[in-house]
């Protein structure tokens, strides 16, 4: 699951328009190839793979600058270790009104948890459209944080991705496991604080 500011999510432009305001990137290194993260330099607009189908257009006017995306390295560079699972980011993806109804829903998925993109279009509202609700997920420009990843076919299948199916594959199965080591985390937690209750009320 994301967190995301949505009033910055709901300023995302739409296709094509063109603003004044800078635009900054980092290049980070990542268990699934380098991430190109983009940012308005008040919320974050894209995080794409190398070789990413629909990736960015690089513009010379792009301003590098590693300390813009502090909060973002941080967060991704604790999801690959294992140690989060939900992001808490300002979002700032550009796109349709349509687009960003799905990619908001996107967000709402549970790490660890998958659904078929018959089943996201049933959470829009709109269950007959599951062929445009694919569309959009593929446009997401803003990838794991936004979690496209975790829509699946209706047969369990993984169907298409951006970023190649390999990618989705170990997304998939690197939130299972996160899952399942936190889960056993906080079951020794809770026996943990059980063994010192009993352990101060023994007489």
């Amino acid at each position: 699951m994301t967190h995301a500011i949505w009033g910055l999510f709901n300023q995302g432009s739409q296709p094509g328009k063109t603003y004044m305001n800078p635009v900054f990137y980092h290049v980070l290194p990542s268990p699934v190839g380098d991430l190109t993260l983009v940012s308005n330099g008040e919320a974050l607009t894209g995080v794409y793979m190398s070789d990413q189908k629909r990736g960015p257009d690089m513009d010379p006017t792009w301003q590098r600058d590693e300390a813009e995306f502090d909060a973002v390295t941080k967060q991704l560079t604790a999801y690959f270790v294992g140690d989060l699972r939900e992001f808490d980011l300002p979002l700032a993806p550009q796109g349709t009104d349509f687009q960003k109804k799905v990619w908001r829903e996107l967000c709402r998925i549970p790490c660890g948890e998958t659904i078929s993109y018959g089943e996201l279009a049933r959470r829009i509202g709109q269950p007959s459209a599951s062929r445009a609700v694919g569309l959009a997920n593929g446009r997401n420009p803003i990838g794991i944080i936004i979690p496209c990843h975790r829509v699946i076919g209706a047969d369990g299948t993984l169907t298409g991705y951006g970023g190649g199916l390999d990618r989705k594959k170990w997304l998939l199965e690197h939130e299972k496991l996160t899952g399942s080591r936190s889960a056993l985390r906080s079951l020794f937690k809770e026996d943990s604080r059980t063994t010192r209750a009993s352990a101060r009320a023994t007489p």
